[in-house]
């Protein structure tokens, strides 16, 4: 039997499988078995209310979750998927509450991956799919970084290699009137813009009167490293470093650093940035050093997903291990 055919097996079984996709590797389950969805959360120590994200083999299957779907859902299907793109649509009624959270919404996406595509195409139905690892830590990019984060407690992990993209999916609401980025990944509002004719607002720009839908990756605290994490601009970096610390950054290191500082210089475009971080997050964190100081990243839009994912880091850094 091919490990797929067992990921299949499993899945039918109400049982977890790791797989992975492009942007994170997921911790995937039946997503129309409660009970088995359920077993990610405790798997996870994750919040009942915190919905996730379905994944499916193609945009045919769209119908079957969603409902009333604008015509611009239709067309971003078309430009991105397969591809890091989560849409948030009106849900089917037959979608459990589990999944949407108890939310009258629901994300779905077609990953690039392909043994994530092989293995929907072979199971034949939406498979729920969180990032595989303890709710609130660093999302894993590789296999290693499943087993290391959930051990036995996910049955299977399917091993496709490294993350090509390295960081969460993009999420955009179009369950209302006006499509709203709720997450930002790899795809930008401008890419959306170009496809759909009109830009998409960012969930800061929101009236707090009209509250956007809850989604995977909102939290404040998020993708943290259980060292305490700071951002730090780059002018003032040299001068806040201390014996013992770690640095991310893109710009080299001093050469009047104190002892014992560990600084790896990050690469300098955002794409190669966001595909490395979750990996050096990782790597920094079990280095042993009392403190990971981070370059904080540029304003321009284009790094907007990492700047989303380091604010959340820096926010849930240092805490205890989840039990």
């Amino acid at each position: 039997m091919s490990d797929i055919q067992r990921a299949v097996a499993l899945l039918r079984q109400g049982e977890l499988v790791a797989l992975p996709t492009e942007t994170v590797y997921g911790l995937g389950a039946d997503a129309l078995n409660p009970d088995a969805v359920a077993k990610i959360f405790a798997a996870k120590g994750r919040p009942s209310d915190h919905p996730l994200i379905v994944h499916l083999a193609d945009a045919g299957e769209l119908t079957v979750w969603a409902r009333d779907i604008p015509r611009e859902a239709i067309a971003l299907a078309r430009a991105f998927w397969p591809g890091p793109l989560t849409l948030i649509l009106k849900k089917e009624d037959g979608v459990p509450d589990i999944v949407t959270g108890g939310q009258d919404t629901v994300g779905l996406r077609v990953p690039s991956h392909p043994v994530a595509l092989e293995l929907l195409r072979a199971f034949g139905s939406g498979v729920a799919a969180p990032s595989a690892n303890r709710f609130g830590r660093i999302s894993p990019t590789t296999a290693e970084h499943v087993r290391q984060e959930l051990g036995d407690r996910v049955s299977l992990i399917l091993d496709g290699g490294p993350c090509q993209v390295g960081l969460e999916s993009t999420i955009l609401d179009l369950s209302r009137d006006a499509p709203v980025i709720l997450r930002p990944g790899a795809i930008g509002a401008d890419d959306i813009a170009r496809v759909i004719g009109r830009r998409p607002r960012l969930r800061g720009e929101l009236d707090e009167a009209s509250p956007a839908p809850r989604v995977s990756g909102a939290l404040a605290a998020h993708y943290a490293p259980r060292t305490p994490l700071e951002l730090v601009v780059g002018s003032a970096l040299a001068a806040h470093v201390q014996s013992g610390d770690a640095v991310l950054a893109r710009i080299p290191a001093p050469t009047d650093l104190p002892a014992g500082v560990l600084w790896i210089e990050a690469p300098a475009d955002p794409a190669n940035y966001g595909h490395d971080l979750y990996a050096r997050l990782r790597s920094l964190d079990a280095s042993g050093c009392a403190r990971l100081l981070v370059e904080a990243p540029p304003s321009q839009p284009e790094w907007a997903a990492v700047a989303d994912r380091l604010g959340r880091a820096a926010v849930g850094s240092g805490a205890d291990e989840e039990t």
